[in-house]
């Protein structure tokens, strides 16, 4: 069964500016796509609804905030079995600073991306969290030397 919506020019439009724009007022973004303020308004709404639109929020400026590294960490488990699977998955989304983890098909079974502040940060989270983790078997970091190119819109 497909649950992704039908989408049309105008939707990939109004998607297009609110994930640039995301505080801009329904009559600014009316006039950005060429809609009356009605219509954009039902369809940003059904756009909600369908759950396209997941949530607003503020991207903030992690060195501002203190986390201006970033590390990738890669974790291989010891097994399989989805017990650990769920273990390790429950527990890793509690370790502060973790800001995604994906399960992975290849070498390592999971990647994390996690912001510290400087290694000595990213040191007291891998010894206090990451390495007691249910089923770690291995992890190898990778600290970004620079982002050249961070985004969170999406094609459409």
């Amino acid at each position: 069964m497909n649950d992704q919506p039908t989408l049309d020019r105008m939707d990939r439009q109004i998607l297009s500016v609110l994930q640039k724009s995301g505080r801009i007022t329904n009559a600014d973004l009316a006039l950005r796509v060429n809609l009356s303020a009605s219509a954009c308004h039902r369809r940003v709404q059904r756009l909600e609804q369908a759950g396209v639109i997941r949530d607003y929020v503020a991207l903030l400026d992690a060195r501002k905030l203190g986390h201006a590294t970033t590390v990738f960490v890669e974790i291989k488990l010891s097994g399989q079995a989805d017990e650990l699977l769920d273990a390790f998955e429950r527990a890793v989304a509690r370790v502060p600073a973790v800001l995604e983890c994906h399960l992975m098909a290849g070498a390592a079974d999971y990647l994390l991306k996690v912001a510290v502040s400087d290694t000595e940060d990213y040191a007291q989270i891998h010894r206090q969290y990451l390495a007691r983790l249910p089923g770690v078997a291995q992890l190898t970091s990778s600290f970004a030397l620079k982002t050249v190119f961070k985004t969170t819109a999406l094609p459409v």
